[in-house]
This record gives C-alpha cells, structure tokens and sequence, in this order.
C-alpha cells in the first residue's frame, strides 16, 4: 500500500511542474532510417503493418522496411514479398530457423539495415504517419541518447478485455512519460521505438535468451552511459489479445523477461545512475511486495476461514447462535484506511490519466469499465507474479 501511495504521489508530483512539457518533443531533420519488422505467423496483419509504414509522413527515399520472417508456418512470407514487390524500399529476409521470439530476427535485421537510426516495428502494429517524425529530433538532439520509444495504444477495442488494456496502455504510456522527466524510461516497447545503430552494435544487438528484449536492451544501454527517452505525442497502435487465456499468458511472458532482467542486472543495484537508484529498486521491491502482499492475503483469508468453520462447528454442537449481525460491522484501521486511500488514489490517477491522453470515449467513457480495472484487473498482477515465477524457477517457459 505504501508503495502504491508513493509511486502515484510521486507521478503526480513529477506532472505538476512539467505539465506544460508533456506532449514536447525535439525538432529533427528527417534522416534515412531502417524499419525492422520482425514476423512470426502474421498473415492476417503484416500487410497493413507494411502500409502503415510506408505511408508515413516521411521522404520515402529515406526509408528501408526490412521484415524479417522467424520460418512462419502460415503464409506471412508469400504476403511480404507480394508487398516487397509493390513497394522499391521493402525487403524480406527470412530466418533460417524459427528462433522462438523476436529478437534474432530483429537483429538479423539491423545487421543486414543500410542506415543509422533503427527503427524496430511489431508486426502487428500501426504507428501515426508522423510518429517517426517526431520521435527522430530525439537522437539528434542528444548523442548520449540511444533510444526512444512512444505512446502505445489499444488498436480498435472490440470487446470487454480489450477495452480493459485499452485503459492500462493509456495509463502506461502516460506513467512513461512522468518517468521520462527523471531519467526513468525502462523499456521501449516493441510495437514502435527507435534506436541509434552504433548504440545496439556498441552493445551486443538484443538478448535472444530474453523473454522481454525491449526491456533487456534498454537496461543495457542505461548501464552503458546511454539514455532513454519517451515521446508521448508520437502513437503507436498495436493489436492486444482478445482472450483472457491469451492475456495472461502474455502478462506471464512479461513478468518472466523482466525477473531474467533484474537478475541479470542485480550487481547494478546502486549503481549507474537511475538504473541502479530507481529502476532495479522499484522492480525489486515491486517483485517482493507483490510475493509478501499475496502470501499475507491468502493466510488472512485462511485463517479466517478455518475460524468460521472451527465456530460454525462448535456452535452446532452447542446448540448455540451460528451467526448474528453483530458481526457485520465495520471496525476503522490504519489498514483498512489506507486500503481506502490506495483506491481513491488509484482512481484519481486513472481518471485524470485518461483526462491527460485525451482518449476516445471508447476507452474511458465507461465507468464500470474503470471500475473493474482498479478493482480486479490490477489485482490480478501477484497472481501473474507467482505463475511467472513458478515457470522461471523450474525453467520451463517458451516466447
């Protein structure tokens, strides 16, 4: 609870003073930039990824889309090439075997790129036509910056589960930008983000052994000296899953890449700046209190379930009072309020995340929807944590 009330003040706190800032960003020359598309099994949506692309608002003859097929068994490879054929600056390149995730493929990619900037595009995802626009003046402004990554949205939420992640990408992306303003950016996502080439070779390109790569690599480069940076004004959207049995297998995947990362990274701790100061604490702490808060929940639960029963049993044998409403009322404590103070703060802070990204009415319109995010889908997260680590600690998991 403590940690909830201090990050959300503390995001609160870090939006008052660059509220004016939010959606700013750098202005750059446009500069040739490779797009790197890595594909598995993408038939139904690589095409309007390809188009997406191409068409955005940028000179055509700096740009390079490069899809990098991962030995698709569906007809990802043949769509590809009928688009390679429509478009002069699209090449496909296939993996000679199915690496099992993203990041070989991407870096087959950035090998074989012509130019300086990388830009790494899932296939599933659609970036605003001037996305790539606004997100480049961040690498020529700085050289120390290494990366960038944008706001990634919700693409066309149809049902209940995806207009529940349409909430938390808002939320996201907007929480990345407050962590922006303190040096804090820990993960480009792979729908959208741009990289400096030297930076990714300088290195070692993306982790293949990690489930999260996008959040690998950016741990990386912050231990390397380099920087992070978010641009909120630029929009990615991605497609999200549909089903609960997909959602939380993805959400198990996530939570498995970030413990390989924070493994991986524990010597950091204290060290290099942000990294170590605040993003391996933050992961750290989060990690354990989600373990201890969800032990704690299910000894209370127990507990008070053994007693019932215990009571119940007595007072059938006894012939006396099995239950009275005396024993329904509310009894104040310092749990119980900040319990309460944790909720409305959380609310608060969706509301006016929403407020702040300006979303369609699809996303924050309906209440029940908010509701049942803050009071359901947010705690579903320790349930996630125990499975991921459960998979993680047997070594039994797969991208």
């Amino acid at each position: 609870m403590f940690l909830g009330l201090y990050m959300s003040s503390l995001l609160l706190f870090i939006y008052w003073p660059n509220r004016n800032n939010l959606f700013s960003y750098p202005s750059g020359k446009p500069a040739p930039v490779s797009i790197i598309v890595p594909c598995y099994n993408e038939g139904k949506t690589i095409g309007a990824t390809i188009d997406s692309l191409v068409s955005l608002d940028y000179p055509k003859d700096m740009i390079e889309v490069i899809v990098v097929d991962d030995l698709s068994k569906d007809d990802s490879v043949k769509i590809a090439k009928q688009y390679a054929q429509k478009y002069p600056n699209v090449r496909v390149l296939v993996n000679k075997r199915n690496s099992g995730g993203a990041a070989e493929p991407t870096n087959i990619g950035i090998r074989a790129a012509k130019y300086d900037y990388i830009a790494v595009v899932d296939s599933d995802s659609m970036p605003d036509r001037d996305a790539l626009r606004k997100m480049i003046g961040f690498l020529q402004q700085d050289e120390k910056v290494a990366a960038v990554t944008c706001s990634v949205l919700v693409r066309n939420p149809t049902n209940f589960m995806q207009r529940l992640q349409a909430i938390e990408y808002a939320i996201i992306a907007w929480s990345r930008k407050l962590l922006d303003f303190i040096d804090a950016v820990y993960v480009t996502p792979g729908p959208f983000a741009l990289y400096r080439k030297k930076s990714l070779i300088e290195v070692g390109l993306f982790d293949t052994k990690n489930m999260t790569q996008d959040i690998e690599i950016v741990w990386r480069l912050l231990a390397h000296d380099y920087k992070a940076r978010m641009c909120l004004s630029a929009r990615v959207y991605s497609e999200s899953p549909l089903k609960f049995k997909a959602w939380f297998r993805q959400r198990v995947r996530w939570t498995i890449g970030g413990t390989q990362t924070l493994v991986k990274y524990k010597n950091h701790f204290t060290k290099k700046g942000m990294l170590g100061a605040f993003i391996i604490p933050f992961f750290a702490v989060s990690l354990f209190l989600g373990l201890f808060g969800l032990g704690l929940f299910l000894y209370l639960l127990g507990r008070s379930l053994l007693v019932r029963y215990l009571s119940t049993k007595y007072s059938l044998y006894a012939q006396t009072t099995v239950f009275n409403f005396q024993e329904l009322t509310f009894i104040p404590s310092v749990l119980n309020f900040f319990g309460a103070a944790l909720f409305f703060v959380g609310l608060f802070y969706t509301f006016f995340g929403l407020s702040v990204m300006n979303i369609n009415k699809t996303y924050r319109g309906n209440i029940f929807n908010i509701l049942f995010y803050s009071l359901i889908y947010l705690t579903l997260q320790p349930v996630i944590l125990v499975f991921a680590l459960y998979k993680y600690v047997r070594g039994k998991y797969s991208w």
